[in-house]
Order: structure tokens, then C-alpha cells, then sequence
């Protein structure tokens, strides 16, 4: 089903009437100004869409050129939708602003989830986006200032809540970064609280041996080099890119089961085994019309797999978003996974990144390698009774996941905690 709604923002200016024949329903935003002349931001015409497919020339040609994650390309949150958001019941809300010119100023890729109790307003495919945002024109700031924005947010829940298909009870708006490209995220001047995780990002240099020499110690890669070589002695160690679909569909069929494996031991619930999980990660990897955005590639001893990683190339940034190394294998003491680590990022510098992104998550390694920790914020409103007990307990459970995750003695006590159980359930 498609559907959209038109509704149009002026300044001194008569109430608007519906605009377009596929337009339902139209308003006209109306400020007095003292006889000033008009910002730019001031005409904008917003349509709001169900249907991914109603807007993907747009979104596509506007993802080309705009400020924007990996994670908000139409080919991430199409493949989103069609494996995962359609089994769950959720309704694309994707809110296009364009100005008098013609020319696209945002996309903001939004969703109404069911619930049990309560709809929950959010971006769309949240749970499995490093980092949710909208996609904005370079001249965002300039074209909506922050008053503009404000307004244009609350018209928009206004006229959500108007139509059966986008009623919502709350707003979650989760992992939101602070800066899309160089310019400010206006989401974050709402009245948002840092997520419990932080992210963790680092600059590339030109030539891989320098990089390397400038961020290990001698010591650090006598012992690298000691290490592979007792790898190398139960077969020739190998880098691998995924060379087909069907070639990275097998690398990632193993790294989603030696990943399984190894939450199971540390009493992690397995991500793969939620409905759709599997199949959206696949859908990524095998499809052809993401192989300039999906990089697949494992590390290989002899005929044995004992490292793999899924990451996405987007612009001049490598985005690490799964990766794991076979824990059962004797050769997991020589460090395959850091080994992978290297080699991605000898990989990145020679297609010429200029950043290694780590995505979510304050793991060791991370906070090892990156120069940048760009927090993550998140936002949460009540917007019908229905929705207050949800966003009521949200707050409580933010805040303690964030002390926990923040606080060195607590995480450790909650880690060996949970790998106390996941191994008594592994043994069982």
C-alpha cells in the first residue's frame, strides 16, 4: 500500500489548500514576522510516505549527494523492511521535505512499530542501525534553522497522529549522532539523553606500514609477528574478500555461527535468532545491488575459516559492523580476530578510506585503535496516555544500562556475571 500525505509550510501566506491530486490533506504554517522577508527554510513542502518504493528514485538520487550514515541508504533500510520490518507489522512513515526549487532538504526514514501495549514511533530499522539519523542537504542549517525544524517536527507528529495507518503512543529515537558529515543532526537539539554506548572511530593515513609503525609499539608488533607465524605453521595464512554473492553468503553463513556460538558463551541472547535477523544479513551480503556497499572477507589457515567480518564502504569510511573468529578452533590463542582487525584496515588505506569507523560499542579493542568517541544520544516522548508507561520505564533502564556500560568495575562484574551463566547453558 502507498501512502502520502502533502502538507506545505509559508510565512505570510493564506491557509494552504490540499496541493497536488495525490495530495489528501494539506496545511499551511503561519507565524506573524513583522513584514520580514521569508527564509528559504520557510517554504518547504513535506510529504509523508508508507511505501519505500514510492520514494526510491528520490532517496537514491538524494542519498548520492546529501549528509548521511551507511545505514540510512534505501539499499540497508529496503533490505530492513523486506526481511524483518514487514514479518513485524511495521509501517514506513517517510517524511520528504522539499523546497520551492524542486530540490530535496531531508529524508527523514521514520517507522510506526505495533506493540503490545503501545505503537512506538522510530526511525526505521533501528535495532539494526549503528547510528540513525536523517539524510539532509548540505545546506540543512541554512535552509531550516533550528525554530524551522521545531516546528516542522511537531507538524509532522500532529499530522501522524491524524491518520489511523501512523498513530503512535510513544517516541523512542535511538543512536542518534551528534554530526551527519560536518553538519549539526538537528534531532539532537530535542530534548534527547546520551545512549549507554559509546562509538569509536579513527582516521586512516595514506600508507598502511607507517599507519601501523604510528600506532603500535615495537613490541606490540614483534608479538603480531610471532603470532601469525604460529598460525602459518597449521597452513598459509590468507586475507580473502568475498569474491561473488554465493561466495559471501558462505563466509557469512560461518561468521553468524561461530557469532552464535561465542554470545551463547557469554550468555548473550543470539541476534540470529530472532525472526528475519538471519535473513536481513544475508539478503545484504548475497544481493547484487549491494555488493559496492556490503565487504565480506574472512581469514583463512590452510582450508580452515577462523575469522570472518561483514562491513560496509560508504563514501571514504569502512564501517565495522560484524565480526567475529572461531573460538573453538587451538588456533584462537594466537589472536585470529586482531590479526582480521589488521588486515581490514591495511585493506581500508589501500582503496583509500580516510576513516575506520567502529560503529557502536565500547569493546577493548575499540578504544585501542580509534583517535574520535562521537557519543550517541537518544530521544523519548510520550505522545498518547497509552504511551507513558513505556517511556516511563525506558528512562530507568537507559540509565542503568548506561552505569554499567560506563563504569569499568560494574561492566566487569556484570561480564563475568553473564559468562558464568552462558557457560552453565553451553554445558547443558
Amino acid at each position: 500500500m502507498t501512502r502520502a500525505i502533502t502538507l506545505t509550510a509559508f510565512r505570510n501566506a493564506a491557509p494552504a489548500a490540499d496541493i497536488g491530486q495525490a495530495s489528501p490533506t494539506a496545511a499551511a504554517l503561519r507565524q506573524d514576522d513583522g513584514g520580514r522577508a521569508p527564509h528559504p527554510g520557510e517554504n518547504l513542502r513535506l510529504i509523508i510516505y508508507s511505501d519505500l518504493h514510492a520514494v526510491e528514485a528520490e532517496w537514491r538520487r538524494f542519498e548520492s549527494e546529501a549528509d548521511c550514515t551507511a545505514f540510512q541508504t534505501f539499499e540497508w533500510l529496503s533490505a530492513w523492511q523486506r526481511t524483518i520490518g514487514q514479518r513485524d507489522g511495521v509501517v514506513p512513515a517517510i517524511a520528504v521535505g522539499s523546497g520551492t526549487d524542486g530540490g530535496t532538504a531531508f529524508i527523514w526514514p521514520l517507522a510506526v512499530e505495533p506493540g503490545r501495549l503501545a505503537r512506538r514511533l522510530c526511525w526505521l530499522g533501528q535495532g539494526e542501525c549503528d547510528y540513525n539519523a536523517p539524510l539532509q542537504a548540505r545546506d540543512f542549517a541554512e535552509r531550516v534553522p533550528h525554530e524551522r525544524f521545531l516546528t516542522l517536527w511537531a507538524e509532522l507528529r500532529r499530522r501522524l497522529q491524524c491518520d489511523p495507518l501512523w498513530r503512535h503512543d510513544w517516541i523512542e529515537l535511538e543512536k542518534m549522532p551528534r554530526h551527519i558529515g560536518a553538519a549539526l543532526n538537528p534531532f539532537v537539539q530535542l530534548d534527547v539523553v546520551l545512549n549507554p554506548s559509546g562509538t569509536h572511530l579513527m582516521h586512516l593515513g595514506a600508507d598502511w606500514e607507517t599507519f601501523y609503525v604510528a600506532k603500535r609499539s615495537s613490541a606490540t608488533r614483534r608479538r603480531d609477528r610471532i603470532k601469525r607465524k604460529n598460525m602459518s605453521a597449521a597452513g598459509e595464512v590468507r586475507f580473502v574478500t568475498a569474491a561473488n554473492c554465493a561466495d559471501a553468503a558462505h563466509t557469512l553463513k560461518m561468521l553468524m555461527e561461530q557469532k552464535s556460538r561465542a554470545l551463547l558463551r557469554r550468555g548473550i541472547t543470539d541476534m540470529f535468532a530472532r525472526p528475519g535477523h538471519r535473513e536481513f544479513y544475508l539478503d545484504l551480503a548475497s544481493n547484487p545491488a549491494t555488493r559496492q556497499l556490503v565487504h565480506v572477507s574472512r581469514i583463512e589457515v590452510g582450508s580452515s575459516c577462523v575469522a570472518a567480518n561483514l562491513g560496509v564502504i560508504f563514501r571514504d569510511c569502512y564501517y565495522h559492523v560484524l565480526a567475529c573468529y572461531n573460538e573453538d578452533s587451538e588456533l584462537a590463542r594466537y589472536g585470529p580476530g586482531a590479526l582480521h582487525l589488521r588486515e581490514l584496515l591495511a585493506y581500508a588505506i589501500g582503496r583509500g578510506l580516510k576513516c575506520f569507523d567502529f560503529t557502536i560499542g565500547d569493546e577493548p579493542y575499540k578504544r585501542e585503535w580509534s583517535d574520535c568517541d562521537p557519543p550517541l544520544y537518544d530521544f523519548t516522548a510520550a505522545a498518547t496516555w497509552r504511551g507513558l508507561p513505556a517511556r516511563w520505564l525506558s528512562l530507568p533502564r537507559r540509565r542503568i544500562k548506561r552505569f554499567i556500560k560506563q563504569t569499568p568495575w560494574a561492566w566487569r562484574m556484570m561480564y563475568h556475571a553473564r559468562a558464568a551463566f552462558g557457560r552453565l547453558l553451553h554445558r547443558r
